[in-house]
């Protein structure tokens, strides 16, 4: 009888412990149904979030990429503006200056135009005058040259003369005579020279060959060309061999 009671006894004690752990096993399951719930919400809330937040992305994408396209289309269109603005500034700059220089000339012009009319002549007449002047000056400078080419023989006429009435004479070349030596020869012992005949040049002429300031030798001039003249060195004067470069001067300069 005892042991009924304790095997009723241990049932009851089990039941109640099972009906308990049912009940707290329902409430946690109720609760994992609660908190499943609330997550399952949560993500279908972030999901959609999710979605308006990447179409209002792609959007915004859309239109940064829109802005950056007429931004470049607006940088490119203000670099053409600045290099039409250059050459029009260029240009400009330009015409002011050809505007400033044809003032001048209508300036100069009318300038010059006054002056004609203040001498009392016509155009024409100005012209002619010109003309008459120019041909003038062109025959003065032809009798000068003729003039010059006359005195030049005249020299050479009275260096002559000179020879024969008075031998022991020298010849006087220009004092402001100045040349140097372009060819020297010892073994036929002449020189060429580069001044001649323009140079105001004679023959028998006597010329000091100097180095560097030193006395090298004396020449006589032989023969005369328009810009070149041949010299011998003249004996007794041998103080060291003539060469190319060397300076000469007039022995006997005019006074």
């Amino acid at each position: 009888m005892l042991l009924r009671i304790c095997l009723i006894i241990a049932i009851v004690a089990g039941l109640a412990v099972g009906g308990l752990n049912f009940v707290k096993v329902k409430e946690k399951i109720t609760t994992l149904q609660t908190n499943l719930k609330t997550e399952t919400e949560a993500h279908k809330k972030f999901e959609n979030d999710y979605r308006v937040t990447k179409n209002h992305l792609d959007k915004t994408n859309a239109i940064l990429k829109q802005t950056i396209a007429t931004l470049e289309a607006t940088t490119a269109e203000k670099e053409k503006a600045l290099s039409d603005l250059a050459a029009q500034t260029k240009r400009a700059d330009k015409l002011t200056d050809d505007l400033t220089k044809a003032r001048q000339e209508r300036d100069d012009a009318q300038s010059s135009l006054a002056a004609y009319e203040a001498t009392g002549f016509k155009p024409q007449q100005i012209v002619t005058m010109g003309k008459s002047f120019n041909a003038m000056r062109d025959n003065l400078s032809a009798a000068e040259s003729e003039n010059k080419i006359l005195l030049q023989n005249i020299k050479k006429l009275d260096n002559r003369l000179a020879k024969y009435e008075q031998p022991e004479k020298p010849v006087l070349l220009p004092s402001q005579l100045s040349g140097k030596i372009m060819v020297a020869d010892p073994k036929w012992n002449f020189v060429v020279l580069n001044i001649g005949e323009n140079q105001g040049v004679l023959e028998d002429g006597e010329l000091l060959v100097n180095r560097n300031g030193r006395l090298v030798a004396k020449i006589k001039i032989q023969s005369v060309q328009k810009d070149r003249s041949i010299a011998n060195v003249m004996p007794g004067w041998g103080l060291g061999e003539v060469i190319e470069g060397d300076q000469v001067i007039p022995a006997h300069p005019a006074s």
